[in-house]
């Protein structure tokens, strides 16, 4: 069964692969299931245009080597026919490339932000037929931006339960040469500013002054990560922090956990952290941006950029049973309503709210 009110136009640079790419994979995928007929225009030879294909959903795969790809804009314009098509951008360089695509092709669109940062060319955002937040602190930095409040849907990012809850773990400890008891604090973050890999490293340096058996294993790439190996060395801790590098499946490094921990500075959402939660991992993270709203009651949370309290709330996960197994069971509670088919259904109530505006 088709939805025959709707056409979709997705572009997508995918020049990465971090949560803002499985976001768009997710949320075609659900669309897919409603009978909503898309297409996905990305970047060639990207993972995201992989695994697009390998679900099924129809791409248009162009050259995308700079930030605006005259490549993209040209599929975008020639896709724009029909008076069903809305075309939706899913980061900042799809943003420029829809609003000239949509002006020439005479074609809403909708603009998607999945980051909390200070929106730069707030000129582009406010031009947007609707745009899509992914939690309330977005909603609000469009807000700021002059973005007409009611443009902006509130969208929270999703997960798949069945595909995370169907995931095996994958235990790294006998590859790190460490005991099958060994406690493990697992974190998943591209080595960037806004992660803070700097307050967890001293998180750890302070935890270990009463935990000595507790490691710790960070996967993720990107620029500072020379800088935190570096910081780990000096801080004598190469025996206890383990740098795994890019993991292909992240959820199955986290089912293996003892705990997920996120130092953040700034977060829009969080989505590791509903991997953490659909495995029933109880989290210690920093309360900024969304991810309250994101955890509930099933993360404990700390202020940011503070290592002395992120150590404490570490070791009162794991020396308090009691309070491992409430954020276990609330953490299964909070992600129960994120799942990918309620996303894809919302964002699709906002694709009709458009065409019937155009």
């Amino acid at each position: 069964m088709t939805d025959d009110a709707l056409r979709i136009v997705h572009i997508a640079s995918g020049r990465q692969w971090r949560g803002g790419q499985r976001q768009v994979l997710l949320l075609a995928r659900g669309l897919a299931g409603l009978g909503v007929e898309q297409l996905v225009i990305t970047s060639r030879d990207s993972r995201l245009a992989r695994e697009l294909t390998g679900a099924g959903v129809a791409v248009r795969a162009v050259g995308w080597r700079s930030g605006h790809s005259l490549a993209a804009l040209l599929a975008a314009w020639r896709e724009g026919r029909g008076p069903r098509t809305v075309y939706h951008a899913h980061d900042g360089h799809a943003v420029t490339l829809a609003a000239l695509a949509a002006r020439l092709s005479g074609k809403p669109w909708v603009a998607h932000r999945r980051t909390a940062f200070r929106v730069r060319r707030p000129a582009r955002w406010r031009r947007a037929t609707r745009a899509i937040a992914i939690s309330a602190p977005v909603a609000e930095r469009l807000r700021e931006a002059g973005v007409d409040p009611a443009r902006i849907g509130l969208v929270p990012s999703a997960i798949d339960l069945e595909q995370a809850r169907a995931c095996p773990a994958r235990d790294p400890r006998p590859e790190l040469g460490l005991p099958p008891n060994a406690p493990l604090a697992v974190n998943v973050a591209a080595f960037t500013e806004e992660k803070d890999h700097d307050t967890l490293v001293r998180a750890a340096a302070l935890a270990a002054e009463r935990r000595p058996d507790l490691h710790w294993a960070i996967a993720g790439d990107g620029p500072l990560q020379p800088h935190v190996a570096r910081s780990i060395r000096n801080l004598g801790l190469d025996s206890r922090i383990h740098l795994l590098g890019w993991v292909d499946e992240p959820m199955e490094l986290i089912k293996a956990a003892d705990l997920f921990v996120l130092s953040s500075r700034q977060e829009a959402v969080g989505t590791v952290l509903l991997d953490a939660m659909a495995a029933s991992v109880p989290i210690v993270a920093t309360n900024v941006g969304g991810i309250a709203d994101t955890v509930g009651r099933g993360g404990l949370l700390v202020p940011p950029a503070d290592p002395a309290a992120l150590a404490e709330g570490v070791l009162q996960v794991l020396d308090q049973d009691e309070l491992r197994e409430r954020l276990r069971n609330e953490g299964g509670l909070a992600v129960a309503g994120r799942d990918a088919s309620g996303m894809a259904e919302a964002v699709r109530a906002i694709y009709r709210s458009v065409v019937l505006k155009s």
